[in-house]
């Protein structure tokens, strides 16, 4: 794709009569680093069959998708040209360059918008005389031909960057998900700890004035040793139902005990005790020993011990899990490690997973590993950009429903070796790539995606990092089994 800006409209044409005085457009065009040693024959014909416009600052000169017409010689000014999806910045045009339709471009429309940056002074030669311009001036054909390579150079510089950037995006979207969960866990039970905290206080004073009372303090300290003592015994799946339903029943079974005890507020207490192993053979043990004053607040301070230990878990396990993502963006990006490392490719590709799994809870994920895989050389942080953009297009290919929006499928990712290569497969169960189009997959800027929403050079950085390996990159589909498999060598100086 190349894009240039060039004057097409009849606007800022300068009439015959006010044109700049030859000389002076020929010092302009001496000074162009493209036509640097043209003959005075060769600029004086540039001048006889060019067309001389000017523009003032903010005007538009061409619009995205118009049809170019003109070599456009840029005498003064700046042109800058920006998509309009997404206002990504294409090129900019400055003084002493040639740009526009050059001979032998394909360029069929402009990729962008072109708007003046202060006074445009240009001299445009309009593509019917090309023919003439290179019989004339026969070296122009090289200089061209070097101006399109730089130009193509320049774009895809431009657009791999803004592949990138929104590879980037998408990454950091997945972990902004994913560390929001934990983080506002953390947060919530941090906040109700300090009010929870303070009400144990209280009933811990009650409740020793009322086992005082009673002298039943020791009594009920071993009713609290043995219960915590077979509660972790327990497998909390034998207790705790996994149907909601199952557990309000378990919650309103709590509820109707305490109440016919006498036990205050026992909605509060039956929720926190429904979500423990705790049994109703616990309580009838603790309604046995102690008096029925000191079993409403032996049994409310119980509760509210549990619901502090609760929130402390869900604290300490939200900032495990923080941690958890912490680390597994560290071993994704290998930071602080050396740029060549010895690779686990089926923990690379776990570690790549974990980026999306604010994407995969409706996604069934096979991992066949081979456990006699060896690890390879390899560039970690350029290899793991492979992985992504598999798992990224693959997650794109499987169904998605209309609610959710979430894909919905399976992702398989297989591992194995052969020889002196580790085999990695990215299977999808979606419904294939249309056979007229799988060759072309793989071209840089070819994308099946809707404007805006791909640039088409994921699969073309994949290519390149692989073949940096001195890998190989093949893909088979079919409807619901779509494979990419990638071939690595295993030893460093068969990669390098």
């Amino acid at each position: 794709m190349e894009t240039t800006p060039v004057f097409e409209s009849e606007a800022g044409i300068v009439p015959p009569g006010e044109r700049t005085p030859v000389e002076e457009i020929v010092a302009a065009l001496r000074k162009v680093e493209g036509l640097d040693g043209l003959r005075e024959q060769d600029y004086l014909w540039l001048v006889d069959n060019g067309v001389e416009r000017k523009a003032g600052p903010g005007t538009l000169v061409f619009r995205e998708g118009d049809p170019p017409a003109y070599m456009n010689i840029l005498l003064g000014g700046e042109v800058h040209v920006r998509r309009t999806n997404g206002g990504i910045s294409l090129f900019i045009a400055r003084v002493g360059q040639l740009s526009g339709l050059l001979p032998y471009s394909r360029m069929k429309g402009y990729g962008g918008t072109g708007y003046s940056v202060g006074n445009v002074w240009s001299l445009d030669i309009p593509k019917e005389k090309f023919p003439e311009m290179l019989a004339v001036i026969p070296s122009m054909a090289q200089r061209c031909v070097s101006v399109l390579l730089n130009r193509v150079r320049e774009v895809t510089r431009i657009e791999l960057q803004a592949e990138k950037l929104t590879a980037l995006g998408k990454l950091a979207a997945n972990l902004a998900h994913e560390l929001n969960n934990p983080a506002s866990a953390a947060q919530r039970s941090a906040a109700s700890l300090f009010g929870e905290l303070r009400q144990y206080g209280d009933q811990k004073q009650k409740l020793g004035a009322a086992l005082a009372e009673a002298g039943q303090y020791q009594q009920y300290q071993d009713w609290v040793q043995r219960t915590r003592e077979k509660m972790s015994s327990y497998k909390n799946r034998a207790i705790l139902p996994d149907n909601p339903l199952d557990l309000s029943d378990r919650e309103e079974m709590f509820r109707r005990w305490l109440e016919a005890h006498g036990v205050p507020e026992p909605w509060v207490i039956a929720s926190v005790v429904a979500e423990s192993p705790m049994t109703l053979t616990h309580l009838e043990e603790l309604a046995t020993m102690v008096s029925p004053k000191a079993l409403a607040v032996s049994a409310s301070s119980f509760a509210s011990s549990l619901r502090v230990e609760r929130m402390a878990e869900t604290v300490l396990n939200s900032t495990v899990r923080i941690f958890d993502l912490i680390s597994a963006i560290k071993d994704y990006s290998y930071m602080d490690q050396a740029p060549i490392q010895e690779i686990d490719v089926a923990q690379s590709l776990d570690t790549t997973l974990t980026m999306f799994n604010s994407r995969l809870e409706h996604v069934t994920i096979e991992r066949f590993y081979n456990p006699n895989v060896p690890h390879i050389s390899a560039y970690g942080s350029e290899l793991n950009q492979v992985w992504t953009e598999l798992i990224e297009n693959a997650l794109e290919a499987l169904s998605t429903d209309s609610l959710d929006g979430a894909p919905h499928g399976t992702l398989r990712l297989k591992t194995s070796a052969l020889g002196e290569m580790v085999i990695v497969e990215v299977w999808n169960s979606g419904p294939g790539i249309p056979p007229e189009i799988v060759s072309r997959i793989f071209e840089p800027f070819y994308t099946t995606k809707p404007p805006g929403k791909g640039l088409g050079l994921g699969l073309d950085s994949v290519t390149r990092i692989v073949s940096k390996h001195n890998g190989m990159v093949n893909v088979e589909s079919k409807p619901g089994a779509t494979c990419f498999q990638i071939r690595l060598p295993v030893a460093r100086a068969q990669a390098y």
